[in-house]
């Protein structure tokens, strides 16, 4: 077991990872920038030390500050936690080059995997069905881009071929818009992943996004814990999260399952990963693997039993996880539900639900200020029931209970969302959240 590990992160996943580590008896170590000087992981950590200014550019991506403090603190390994470095190739491998252990798969899978088109092909190999679409397009390709979207059809969907969370995504309904959407992508793809890299796929109109929760030791053995339902987005930022998927039946599973575990064992992957899908009506299509934990991994730990965190420490420490891959029980419904910040601001008053079956995870206390320069996610209000009827009942419960005052939330919105009969039929798709908010909107 290792004694000390730094968390190359901030705010609620920084405080999670704490939360575990402190449980298995390894030190932490906190990293923070100027404006999170008094953030709740750095009040939690054994240690802390600041790596740079409020900008994120100048701190927690620059990637010589966080290995320093991690070599000067004694850490042995380093935990990338979401966002941020979690999915760079070239600070996992000089992690690795420093002495230091890495908590995420090889750096060469990161890299693969990282990479949408060369990932779409690694699935194939394992019969995963892809959405139908093209390989990388590099600049000056207008005419090849033109002839592979009019054999897929209109509409189509350009992505960064290194990207993720929306970022560097276009959607064309038709040639004349292809151009410049080409050119929009590119730009925002080399801006955000510096690769300007982007591919095209047929665009699937109100899909569901579905996702396999899997944690693999590095030798061949590989867990699923379920899939999570992802579907409520706005501009394709996820929502709301559930496990199990009102939308998958037996067979549908059975068959994700088949495809994405022998990818994970052939690869050797290690630690935590995802496996997302767009599902429609009874067909699914591989989309992408995220190679770290996922933001809304806590659905999928409850209906689980798991302390993920925890799996994903030791698999990619001491090469084993406490999970027989073949006796993994899943039970129950589990909801959450992103807490997110409008404004910045400080807390004044943070009153959290409790009860049978509600957990909240985040950064908040009153008194904190929530700053302006990160991604606006403050909090995660989760909950498990005995099905999904019962876990959306204790979830309104909750939110209800819910009282963030001194800055603005999206907590009233959540309420709406799952108290619509839309949301409630469990048969919706990614166009969901505009329909109820359509309904808002005009007075329904």
């Amino acid at each position: 077991m290792i004694k000390r590990l730094l968390i190359a992160n901030r705010g609620e996943i920084a405080v999670r990872i704490i939360r575990s580590c402190r449980e298995m008896g390894i030190e932490t170590v906190a990293v923070y920038s100027t404006a999170d000087r008094d953030s709740l992981h750095v009040r939690l950590a054994d240690r802390a030390v600041c790596i740079g200014p409020a900008a994120a550019a100048k701190s927690y991506l620059v990637r010589e500050n966080l290995i320093m403090a991690a070599l000067h603190t004694g850490c042995e390994a380093l935990h990338p936690g979401v966002g941020f470095l979690s999915e760079n190739a070239a600070f996992a491998r000089l992690v690795r080059d420093k002495g230091l252990l890495f908590i995420g798969p090889d750096p060469d899978l990161i890299e693969l995997l990282g990479d949408k088109v060369r990932a779409r092909a690694a699935a194939e190999k394992y019969g995963l069905p892809v959405t139908p679409g093209t390989g990388a397009l590099g600049a000056g390709n207008d005419r090849e881009a033109e002839e592979a979207a009019e054999k897929l059809g209109f509409p189509v969907i350009i992505k960064a071929a290194a990207g993720g969370g929306g970022r560097g995504m276009r959607i064309v309904r038709k040639a004349s818009e292809l151009k410049e959407n080409i050119a929009l992508a590119a730009g925002e793809a080399e801006a955000n992943f510096a690769d300007p890299a982007v591919f095209i796929e047929k665009y699937l109109e109100n899909p569901r996004h579905v996702e396999l929760q899997i944690i693999a030791d590095g030798a061949g053995n590989a867990a699923v814990l379920g899939e999570r339902d992802c579907t409520v987005q706005k501009n394709h930022q996820k929502l709301i999260e559930e496990s199990p998927s009102p939308a998958l039946d037996p067979r549908m599973r059975l068959s994700m399952t088949e495809g994405a575990v022998p990818l994970f064992r052939e690869l050797k992957y290690r630690g935590a990963g995802t496996v997302e899908f767009l599902v429609e009506g009874r067909s699914f299509y591989f989309m992408e693997v995220n190679a770290r934990i996922q933001v809304e991994h806590p659905v999928s730990e409850l209906v689980s039993g798991t302390d993920i965190i925890r799996q994903q420490i030791l698999s990619c420490t001491e090469g084993r996880m406490e999970i027989d891959p073949d006796a993994v029980e899943l039970r129950g419904w589990a909801l959450e539900c992103r807490i997110n910040a409008l404004s910045p601001g400080t807390v004044t008053r943070l009153e959290v639900p409790g009860g049978p079956g509600v957990r909240f995870d985040s950064f908040l206390y009153a008194g904190c200020t929530v700053p302006p320069h990160y991604d606006s996610m403050a909090a995660k209000l989760i909950v498990h029931g005995r099905d999904r009827d019962h876990a959306i009942k204790r979830m309104d419960r909750a939110l209800g209970e819910l009282i963030v005052e001194g800055i603005k939330t999206n907590k009233d919105c959540q309420r709406r969302i799952i108290n619509h009969p839309l949301f409630r039929s469990g048969n919706f798709g990614t166009s969901c959240y505009e329909e109820i908010e359509k309904e808002a909107e005009n007075g329904f």
